[in-house]
């Protein structure tokens, strides 16, 4: 997000902040998913609730009429205080709700101490759904019934998993939002480590790391950055030797590959 809805974002965060310290999480993300996928799917809505010409006093009362009763006392003051912003586009008003949906999930799992176990289902289902078509089809299949995706994500997951893990993987199948699977895994990987401001490396290496190997790494990585590091590890067997190291759009490239590549790239330019 950019300028006026950064701005916005800010304010919202603040208000969600101080509602969510007394509020069931789970219960919050999940009223927070199902509102922002009201207004995806109710595009006049959306529009008018985001429309900086009406009042914000008109738009709260609309939104009371629309969710009093139905959802808790945190969700609503939320979305008014969303609604009262002001945004950049009509879209960044449904994407700060899904955002703090996916926060609300990932403080859940903190007070369960279960974040870290959420950052890496995160992550390994990423990869399970890439090495399997089938699976991948069947839950981004838009004509596939919601329930057929949620029973599913139950029969392969249920009890396996952190109940957030479960929450986000379900938001995603049930409502990708024009994101592929993958790449929302990815995306709310990346908003659950910000609930302990880290940064997420993802690591590739022919073979598995050791503990002390991953402490070690760990350690140089959080010097180099300044700020803690989780650990996602890849073993690919394609990688010859060393390992490489991506952290947002930054690689750090040890690997035998990486070299011969450069030393390809430097000899054709």
């Amino acid at each position: 997000m950019r300028g006026l809805s950064r701005t916005s974002l800010a304010e919202v965060e603040e208000r969600f902040n101080a509602a969510a310290g007394s509020a069931d999480l789970g219960a919050l993300s999940d009223e927070l998913f199902a509102v922002a996928d009201l207004l995806d799917r109710e595009h006049g809505l959306r529009r008018a609730l985001s429309d900086p010409a009406r009042p914000a006093g008109q738009k709260a009362e609309t939104l009371r009429s629309l969710l009093q009763g139905k959802v808790g006392d945190a969700t609503l003051g939320t979305v008014e205080a969303a609604v009262a912003a002001r945004w950049s586009r009509a879209g960044d008003l449904t994407d700060v709700l899904e955002r703090l949906g996916v926060v609300a999930a990932a403080a859940e799992a903190e007070g369960q101490g279960k974040l870290d176990d959420v950052e890496d289902e995160l992550f390994r289902f990423g990869r399970i759904v890439a090495a399997n078509p089938e699976l991948r089809r069947a839950l981004t299949d838009p004509s596939a019934p919601a329930e057929g995706k949620q029973q599913l994500l139950r029969d392969l997951l249920g009890g396996k998993v952190a109940p957030s893990t479960l929450r986000l993987f379900t938001q995603l199948a049930l409502h990708p939002r024009g994101r592929n699977l993958e790449g929302g895994l990815e995306e709310f990987g990346q908003l659950v480590a910000q609930q302990r401001q880290r940064l997420v490396a993802v690591v590739r290496s022919a073979v598995a790391l050791s503990e002390e190997q991953k402490q070690r790494l760990t350690a140089w990585l959080r010097g180099s950055y300044g700020r803690d590091v989780h650990l996602n590890v890849e073993v690919d067997p394609r990688v010859l030797g060393g390992f490489s190291v991506r952290i947002g759009d930054e690689i750090i490239d040890t690997t035998i590959v990486g070299r011969i590549e450069e030393v390809r790239r430097r000899l054709a330019g």
